[in-house]
């Protein structure tokens, strides 16, 4: 007998984690990394992970690391693709900051319906990346990142224009901001607030690049 399809909300959380996990970096997610970024015990993470190899959308071997399968992907890179047009559009259009849209869009990125999607995708001009820097997925799944290095895997000293800025940790999106950092931006690595190494992606310049 064929074990019952996760619930989709669930199933849409654990594929968009798995996926933004090597988004920007290529060592696949493991039960355990899996099981913190949801906040849940590993039994019921490795449950659902069975769950979802049995439904053709992950890979896994007992004990080793989590891949999507190809419909996986396709799935995840149409939640992320909800969850940061959503985003953008909390920012925009309503004035969230952008270290307040993150518990928001992961509500209403399940609910929001394809047609008000699409509506969003338009009125905001069919944005490419999020206020943080994410590349947002078109909608037929094609995604277009940037050439960028962590900050913290650069000297002090090398200078980079800001790709992205990840939201995992509010405090220091704050700092940052209160700091005048942004998209876009050229800055010095070693000039960046403490623990703003591990959250801002920089694409390097070499010596005698504009410095705007």
């Amino acid at each position: 007998m064929p074990i019952a399809k996760p619930a989709s909300s669930a199933v849409e959380d654990y594929l968009k984690v798995i996926y933004s996990h090597t988004e920007w970096q290529d060592a696949p997610i493991t039960g355990s990394q899996l099981a913190a970024r949801l906040g849940l015990v590993p039994s019921t993470v490795t449950e659902m992970v069975k769950k979802l190899a049995s439904a053709g959308l992950v890979s896994h071997q007992p004990y080793g690391a989590i891949t999507l399968t190809p419909e996986g992907r396709a799935q995840a890179l149409r939640m992320v693709r909800r969850h940061r047009l959503v985003e953008t559009w909390l920012v925009e259009g309503f004035g969230y900051g952008w270290d307040e849209v993150h518990d928001e869009a992961e509500v209403l990125e399940h609910v929001v319906s394809d047609r008000l999607l699409a509506a969003i995708d338009a009125q905001l001009g069919f944005p490419v990346r999020d206020p943080h820097g994410d590349p947002i997925p078109t909608a037929d799944g094609v995604v277009t990142r940037p050439d960028a290095v962590l900050a913290a895997e650069l000297e002090p000293t090398e200078r980079g224009r800001v790709a992205r800025i990840s939201d995992r940790d509010p405090e220091v999106l704050r700092a940052i901001e209160d700091a005048g950092v942004g998209l876009d931006m050229v800055v010095t690595v070693g000039e960046l607030p403490p623990g703003a190494g591990e959250l801002v992606w920089l694409v390097p310049l070499g010596a005698g690049s504009a410095s705007a």
